[in-house]
This record gives C-alpha cells, structure tokens and sequence, in this order.
C-alpha cells in the first residue's frame, strides 16, 4: 500500500473521517504531490512546501491555503508516526493568516417567521416543520440530524442521542416545541407506512433517508418563503441555537457540551454576537467601567 492509500485508511478507519473531509484532504494532497514532483513523500523538503503556499497565493484565498496545509501536515505527522518517513517537512512551515468569518444568525422574530413557515398539514410539510424546529432546539449538524433515527430518541426524557464529528457520541436535550413536531410528524409517516419506531426519522417523498443537499434545498425554500432577510443555512441555525443561549446566560463550557465541539476556542466564536450584553455586564459590574 502506498502512503497516500495507507493516509486515506489511517483517515477512514481510525480518525473516522467523513467522506466530504476524505475526498477533501486527498484532492489537497494529490495536488500538493505533483507539484512536489518526482521521488514522493520522501523527496520533499520545507523549501518545497514554502514554494507551493507561494505558489498558491493569489490562487486561493487565506482559508483554503491554511486548509490544504492543514492537510500536508496531517499526511507528513502520519508518515513519521508510522515510520514511513524519519523527519517531518511541514514541521516548521508557519501557518498562514486566515480570515475568519462571523457566524450568521437569526434574530428570535426570524426563528419565529421561519418554523411557521412550513404549513402544519401534509407529511412533507410536517417533516420540514420537525427538522427547523429540531435544528433550532438541538443545535444539530446536518450530517447528526440525517443520520437520526427513532430508536436514538428519548421523548420521555426529552433527549437524543447523536453521532458527531469523528463518530463521537454526544446526547443533548430537545426542546418541547420541536418534541410536539416530531410526534406530529411520526403520526402522519407512520400513517404513510413509513416505520414510526426504527429506521431513519427524516425520510424523503419516496421514503429513503434525506441527504444533507436536500435538508439544505427545503431550509433555503422556507427561509425564502419567511421572508428572512439573513442567509440562513441550516449551520446558521446551529449557530443561531448556541448564540441564543449564550445571550440567556448559559455557560460557555455548556454550550461547548451541548455542540460537541472539541475546543472551547470553537465556540467562543459566538461570543462576538452578543457582544452588548457583555458590554452592559461590565458597564454594571466593573469598578472603572
């Protein structure tokens, strides 16, 4: 097996990669190999890495640069740990400045516009209702929310169970709102004959598990329908979930919990939205302010 096949099965099978990550991080690693030309992994110096970011600049933006850098050091951290390779030329290659972009978000009156968009008859409509309202309650992802199926919800217990980024399991609690939308929704597929109690809890019209593209299509329809002026992907209600909270005071640790984010830094991204009410606390609380 070649390194970048053994990287590929390193990446699947032990990081648990998804897909999506996969076939990223082997696009960014097939082009970083012909550029670095003949001799494979082992020819490759720093000075070679440090000519292809120059390469890149004016090519791709700051993000994808630092992404495919991301990738090259994982590929080269992998060969040394195995053996493959003694030394590690990405060692120290400085990463390059990244832009980062603020989280959108909805306002409550959007949230409120947006999940009465979907009409509350009709199984696809109740489905729509039951995935805005879960996303908004629970924070999911959309790779944790498609991935659902019944036996992973607690209604009693007013819990689900999730599987997240790098197969990590993580409970978090749903709203009753979103509780209410989802037994409305298993009434009506169950009266469709879909199962109401195993399988896949988000179906498409023919009963297949929903992929992530079509929970972005129906999300796209019913903001547009709302007449929601802000972008609102289905990450933006993630993001939406973690900033209300933060704004009702819940603790930042929590809300690292409840979004399965490794990192505390992950999450302290959504500090900058409700910056007022920061400000007011310390307007009240600090002696000097």
């Amino acid at each position: 097996m070649d390194a970048l096949a053994a990287y590929a099965a390193h990446l699947r099978n032990e990081r648990h990669a998804s897909p999506h990550t996969l076939r990223g991080y082997l696009a960014d690693l097939r082009q970083f190999l012909a550029f670095a030309g003949p001799g494979g992994p082992a020819a490759v110096r720093i000075e070679t890495i440090r000519h292809w970011l120059r390469a890149l600049d004016g090519r791709a933006d700051r993000n994808s640069i630092a992404r495919k850098l991301a990738a090259v050091r994982g590929f080269f951290r992998f060969l040394v740990d195995t053996q493959r390779l003694e030394h590690d030329p990405s060692a120290g290659v400085a990463t390059p400045r990244t832009t980062r972009k603020l989280p959108a978000h909805l306002t409550l009156d959007d949230v409120d516009r947006l999940l009465a968009t979907p009409p509350a008859d009709g199984l696809l409509g109740l489905r729509d209702r039951a995935i805005l309202e879960l996303l908004y309650s629970s924070g999911l992802r959309v790779s944790e929310l498609r991935g659902l199926d019944w036996e992973h919800l607690d209604v009693e217990a007013g819990l689900v169970r999730v599987l997240g980024k790098g197969r990590k399991e993580r409970v978090v609690p749903v709203g009753r709102p979103a509780l209410r939308a989802l037994e409305a929704y298993r009434r009506a597929g169950a009266s469709a004959g879909w199962p109401a109690a195993r399988g896949a809890v988000f179906r498409n019209a023919r009963g297949g598990r929903l992929t992530a593209r079509s929970v972005g299509r129906l999300v796209d329809r019913h903001v547009l329908a709302s007449g929601t002026t802000t972008k609102a992907t289905p990450h933006a209600l993630r993001h939406t979930f973690a900033t209300h909270l933060l704004g009702a005071g819940a603790d930042l640790r929590a809300i690292q919990e409840l979004l399965g984010h490794a990192s505390l830094s992950t999450t302290q991204r959504y500090t900058h939205v409700d910056l007022r009410r920061l400000m007011d606390a310390y307007d009240r609380a600090h002696p000097r302010a």
